[in-house]
C-alpha cells in the first residue's frame, strides 16, 4: 500500500501499488465514476487503464469540461463510430477528415450518397455498442505486430506512418475485435458517452458531441458551406501534391522530393491569391477589402501578398490598421471580470472609423490617427492622406466579416476576405490534425523568434485568444466573399525544429506540462526539413521562422 493525493477532493487516499486509475475512481467516487474520461498525475495526463502510480503522486480526475477530457470523448466516440460503420457496411473504411459544423466531417470509403435509413442504422449499432458498455482494450506491442494488423485490416496509411516511428512498441485500442491506433488516450468502455448525433452533410456525415460553447450539450446545426468548399480544394490540392497523409509527406523528405512539392504548394497558394485579386480588380466598384482571420492565421504575409497581386492587376493600394481607432483607454468596455476588453467590436470607434473611410474613398484628404498605447489615447501625427479612384483599401483586423465594423459602407463597396490555417494534412484516415494546433505552434514559434516570449507565455494566453476568435470571427466566417486557405502541407516538418526546444523548456510542475507533452507527441509523428533553401522569402510560414522579404 502507499499514499497519494486525491486533488478532486483535497485529501490523501490508501492504494495498491498496481492499482489502476480506474479502480481507484470507481472506489472514491461511486457511480459518478462514469462522468470521468481520464486523469493528471503530477500535471501528466493519463489514461484511466494507467496502473503505475509512485508514493505521494497528486491526482487529479478529470471530465469534460477539461480540454483533455474532451479530446478523450472526441477520440472514444470516433472509435465507436468507426466500428458502427465498420458493423453496418462490412467491414467499410471511414475517413475523419476535418472539424466542421461543430462537429467532425467525414466520409465512408466509395460512398458517395448516405441514405437517412443508412444513417438511422450506424446511430443505432453506436447506441448499442454504447449500451453494452463494451471494453475498449489498450495493448502495447511492437511496431512490427501493430503493422501486420493494420495490414490485415488494410489500414496502409497506418502502416506507412509506422514506418517512421522512432520506438519499439506502441499502443493500439481493441474494440470488440476491431483494432485501431489513436495519438491520444481512450476512455477504457464505451459507456462513457452519452451524447452524440450523426447528420448528413453530402457527400459525407457530420459526427456531433457536446461543446464548450453549447454548454456541454449538443450544438445545433450550423451549416458551413463555403468552409466545406475550402475543405475540398485543400483536399484536391493535397491530391496534386500526392500527399494526404504525414506517412507520405515523410516518405517525400526521405527520398529527397520535398523541395519540389514546396515549390508546388507555394505555386497553388501564389496562384489563388493572384484569383482573389482578379476578382477583386474586375469590379470597380469595390473600395475596400477586409480582411479576417484567427490569430496566427498568416494575414500579414497575406496582405502584402495581395496588395502586390492587386498592383499587377493596375490598382493601387493604401492599408489602414484598426488598432489605431481604439477609443481612448477610458472609454474601453469592460468584460463579465471587469477586465478591459479590446477583443469586442465597440472598443473601436465606429463612427470615426466610417467617416474617414467615406472621405477616403471621395479622394478627400483625411487625417488618420495613431494609437498611442502608451497614454491610451489617440493622435494625430501622420500626413493627411488623399487617395485616388484607383486605390483599394486594405483593412486587416479581428472584425473584418462583421458589417457593424463598415455599416455606413455600401455592401457593393466591400470586399471581405476569411484566412484560416486549414490543413489539408491528416496523421492517418481517422486521426485529423487540429487547425487550432497548427495555429498554435505558428504562434509560439513566432512568439519566440520575434518576440522573444517563451511557450509558456503563449500557452497562458492561448485560452483567451480562442475564446476571441470563437465569438468575434468563426460566426462571421460565412459572410466572406473568398476564404483563402493559408496552411502550408509541409510546414509542421520546417516548424517541428524551432517549437520543440521551446516546448521543452516547460518544466513538470507547469500546468501546461500535460499541454507540452502532448504537443511534443504530435510533433514526434513528422520527420524534419532541416534544408528551407526551397522556402520563398514570400510564403507565409516565413512570417513565424523569420526571413520574410515582408518583416
Amino acid at each position: 500500500m502507499m499514499k497519494i493525493e486525491l486533488l478532486n477532493k483535497n485529501k490523501i487516499i490508501d492504494v495498491d501499488s498496481n492499482e489502476s486509475l480506474y479502480s481507484i475512481l470507481k472506489r472514491e467516487f461511486g457511480d459518478n465514476y462514469i462522468s470521468y474520461l481520464g486523469a493528471k498525475v503530477d500535471n501528466k495526463v493519463q489514461a484511466l487503464d494507467y496502473a503505475k502510480l509512485n508514493e505521494n503522486d497528486k491526482v487529479m480526475f478529470f471530465d469534460i469540461t477539461d480540454r483533455d477530457g474532451r479530446r478523450i470523448y472526441i477520440r472514444t466516440l470516433s472509435l465507436i463510430y468507426i466500428k458502427a460503420c465498420k458493423d453496418v457496411f462490412n467491414d467499410i473504411d471511414v475517413e475523419i477528415k476535418h472539424s466542421l459544423n461543430k462537429g467532425l466531417y467525414t466520409e465512408l470509403e466509395n460512398k458517395n450518397l448516405i441514405t437517412k435509413n443508412q444513417l438511422d442504422n450506424i446511430k443505432k449499432r453506436m447506441k448499442e455498442i454504447i449500451e453494452a458498455k463494451k471494453p475498449i482494450n489498450s495493448i502495447c506491442i511492437s511496431v512490427k505486430e501493430a503493422q501486420e494488423i493494420f495490414r490485415k485490416q488494410s489500414m496502409e496509411d497506418k502502416v506507412e506512418l509506422l514506418n517512421y516511428r522512432k520506438e519499439e512498441y506502441i499502443n493500439i485500442y481493441e474494440l470488440d475485435g476491431y483494432y485501431d491506433t489513436f495519438y491520444g488516450h481512450i476512455a477504457p468502455n464505451t459507456e462513457v458517452i452519452d451524447k452524440f448525433d450523426l447528420r448528413l452533410f453530402y457527400p459525407g456525415i457530420i459526427l456531433n458531441f457536446p461543446t464548450v460553447e453549447s454548454n456541454f450539450e449538443l450544438p445545433e446545426h450550423i451549416e458551413h458551406k463555403k468552409l466545406f468548399n475550402v475543405f475540398k480544394e485543400a483536399e484536391e490540392w493535397g491530391e496534386i501534391m500526392n500527399v494526404g497523409y504525414v506517412g507520405a509527406l515523410n516518405k517525400k523528405i526521405e527520398n529527397g522530393t520535398i523541395d519540389d512539392m514546396i515549390r508546388i504548394n507555394e505555386a497553388l497558394h501564389e496562384k489563388k491569391i493572384a484569383y482573389i485579386a482578379d476578382a477583386i480588380a474586375s469590379d470597380k466598384n469595390i473600395k475596400i477589402v477586409l480582411i479576417a482571420g484567427p490569430s496566427s492565421s498568416g494575414k500579414t504575409t497575406f496582405a502584402q501578398r495581395l496588395s502586390i497581386q492587386l498592383r499587377v492587376n493596375g490598382k493601387k493600394t493604401y492599408a489602414i490598421s484598426l488598432d489605431d481607432y481604439f477609443v481612448d483607454r477610458h472609454l474601453t468596455p469592460r468584460d463579465e471580470n471587469g477586465d478591459l476588453n479590446f477583443e469586442t467590436i465597440n472598443a473601436l470607434d465606429l463612427e470615426l472609423f466610417n467617416e474617414h473611410l467615406i472621405s477616403l474613398m471621395s479622394c478627400e484628404e483625411v487625417n488618420i490617427p495613431v494609437f498611442n498605447f502608451v497614454k491610451g489615447m489617440r493622435e494625430y501625427t501622420r500626413e493627411p492622406v488623399t487617395l485616388t479612384e484607383d486605390h483599394v483599401i486594405i483593412i486587416e483586423g479581428i472584425h473584418g466579416l462583421n458589417d457593424e465594423l463598415t455599416k455606413q459602407i455600401p455592401q457593393m463597396n466591400k470586399f471581405k476576405i476569411y484566412i484560416s490555417a486549414l490543413t489539408q494534412l491528416n496523421i492517418d484516415n481517422h486521426n485529423r490534425i487540429s487547425t487550432s494546433d497548427l495555429r498554435l505552434i505558428r504562434r509560439i514559434v513566432r512568439d519566440n523568434t520575434h518576440r522573444g516570449n517563451n511557450a509558456l507565455k503563449t500557452l497562458q494566453l492561448w485560452t483567451n485568444v480562442v475564446r476571441g476568435a470563437e465569438k468575434y470571427i468563426f460566426p462571421f466566417q460565412e459572410n466572406a466573399d473568398a476564404i483563402f486557405n493559408s496552411a502550408l502541407v509541409y510546414e509542421l516538418c520546417v516548424l517541428k525544429k524551432y517549437v520543440e526546444p521551446v516546448l521543452m523548456e516547460i518544466e513538470r510542475g507547469s500546468e501546461y506540462y500535460a499541454e507540452r507533452q502532448r504537443l511534443l507527441r504530435f510533433l514526434s509523428y513528422f520527420k524534419t526539413i532541416e534544408n528551407e533553401d526551397a522556402i520563398p522569402n514570400t510564403s507565409i510560414v516565413r512570417e513565424f521562422i523569420g526571413g520574410s522579404c515582408f518583416e
